[in-house]
């Protein structure tokens, strides 16, 4: 997940309530909160419903983006599962810090109305090569969850993630069914992500392929040493959620 912008209007639009209002009208749709579950001190599950998730053709990747605070503002999520028979998305939501979209997080009930952008394309992960390690964090864990977790399809999906408190997340990624290859806390000199690099890379192995999410300095970081190993570009995908200091990553 992320914050993001939606598209920014001209110098010489009209007045922000008619952009506002306008653009809800043409672009996003109603969803209500049905269901809004605390796992952790940061992490609830939000279910959300409405006739914008009905028959979707949804596939795990995709991005929702929630209106979170002022005209343009947004959050963008990786939902973790879609009933598209029932209209029914859940999200995995972090609230990390301050801001629109934490408060969001922490404050939203049943009941509350939303307006949503999506979901659509954004991480284009069909087909699933037989072997899949995804990397990723906290922010990862809707995408894992559509991956690799208890109610995921067989696709043979592994990941491993850098986290903020390994408890925590261990009780999350417990609740999605999901069984990481590693789970490793952040170190301030990076040096955990070697020991990461260990976990995802099978030795004598050229057919597994690479999703790697999360934070953008992390992701590089992994490409360029998985590259160094001779992981090939077509193997490898990825896709920022975020960076500090930086909005507009979804």
């Amino acid at each position: 997940m992320s914050s993001s912008r939606f598209a920014a209007p001209s110098p010489d639009a009209p007045q922000p309530g008619l952009i506002e209002r306008t653009f809800t009208r043409l672009f996003l749709r109603p969803v209500r909160v049905i269901a809004a579950t605390s796992l952790s001190t940061h992490f609830r599950f939000i279910d959300l419903e409405g006739a914008a998730f009905e028959g979707h053709r949804w596939s795990p990747g995709q991005k929702l983006q929630i209106k979170a605070g002022g005209t343009f503002e947004a959050r963008t999520y990786t939902p973790a599962s879609l009933d598209v028979a029932r209209g029914v998305m859940r999200i995995v939501a972090f609230a990390h810090g301050e801001g629109p979209g934490s408060e969001w997080v922490r404050r939203t009930r049943p009941g509350d109305e939303q307006q949503v952008f999506g979901p659509r394309r954004s991480l284009e992960l069909e087909p699933l090569p037989a072997s899949t390690i995804l990397f990723g964090d906290e922010t990862s864990f809707g995408l894992a969850a559509s991956l690799c977790g208890r109610d995921a399809p067989g696709q043979g999906v592994r990941a491993v993630f850098e986290v903020n408190a390994i408890a925590e997340s261990r009780q999350v990624l417990d609740a999605l069914g999901v069984q990481p290859l590693a789970l490793m806390e952040r170190r301030a000199d990076d040096s955990h992500i070697g020991e990461l690099l260990a976990a995802m890379v099978p030795p004598m192995d050229g057919s597994t392929h690479y999703v790697l999410t999360g934070k953008a300095a992390s992701i590089q970081q992994v490409s360029r040493a998985l590259k160094a190993q001779g992981v090939e570009a077509r193997r490898i995908k990825a896709k920022a959620y975020w960076a500090p200091e930086k909005t507009g990553l979804d």
